[in-house]
C-alpha cells in the first residue's frame, strides 16, 4: 500500500492527472493505513489523484464504492464496450465492482494505480509509456517507482506499533 502512495505523490509531482473516465477509490482494510498515510502527508496525494477514502475492507470490490460516471456508463452501453476494472482484493469476477465492467483483474496495490494513471489495462509497463506528464515528457512506470530508500524512510519515521496499538484498542468503540 505505501509503494502506491508514493506512486501517486510521484505522479502528481510531474503533472500526471488520471483520466476522467477513470474510477478511482482507496479502502483499505485498517484504519491503521489512513493513520499512516495521514501522518506520512501521503493521502494528499491519493486524494490529488482521485483515490479518496471511501471506507474500510470490501467496499471498492462489492461496488460500494460509488457510480462511475452516467456519461461513461451510457457510453459503454451504448456502444457495447468491454471496460475493465483493476482491484487489489482476494476475488474478482464481471460485474463485481460495477455491473459494467466485463473485464475484472486483481493486481497488487501499486499496479492498481499504475493502470489507473495508464488509463487502460492494454499496456506493456517494460516497453510502453503510461503517461505524458507536465512538460510532455513521456513517463514510464520505472520513472514513478519509489526507491527503495523513499519507502524505507516512511516506515522508519511513520509506521509505528503504536498507530496498531491505538487503532486496534479503539475497534470496539464507536457504531
Amino acid at each position: 500500500m505505501l509503494c502506491a502512495a508514493l506512486l501517486c505523490k510521484n505522479a502528481h509531482k510531474r503533472g500526471i492527472k488520471i483520466k476522467p473516465y477513470i474510477k478511482t477509490s482507496l479502502s483499505p482494510g485498517s484504519r491503521a493505513v489512513s493513520r499512516y498515510y495521514e501522518l506520512s502527508g501521503l493521502q494528499e496525494y491519493l486524494d490529488a489523484m482521485g483515490f479518496y477514502h471511501v471506507g474500510y475492507g470490501c467496499m471498492t470490490c462489492i461496488g460500494n464504492s460509488g457510480d462511475i460516471a452516467k456519461e461513461v456508463e451510457d457510453a459503454v452501453k451504448e456502444k457495447d464496450l468491454c471496460v475493465a476494472s483493476v482491484l487489489s482484493g482476494n476475488r474478482n469476477f464481471e460485474g463485481r465492482v460495477h455491473p459494467a465492467t466485463k473485464a475484472n483483474f486483481l493486481a497488487s496495490p501499486p499496479l492498481v494505480v499504475a493502470f489507473a494513471i495508464a488509463g487502460t489495462v492494454n499496456i506493456d509497463f517494460e516497453k510502453e509509456p503510461m503517461a505524458i506528464d507536465s512538460e510532455g515528457k513521456e513517463v514510464y512506470l520505472r520513472d514513478l517507482w519509489p526507491s527503495r530508500d523513499e519507502i524505507r524512510k516512511i516506515e522508519e519515521t511513520v509506521i509505528k506499533p503504536e498507530i496498531f496499538v491505538e487503532t486496534y484498542n479503539k475497534l470496539a468503540n464507536g457504531t
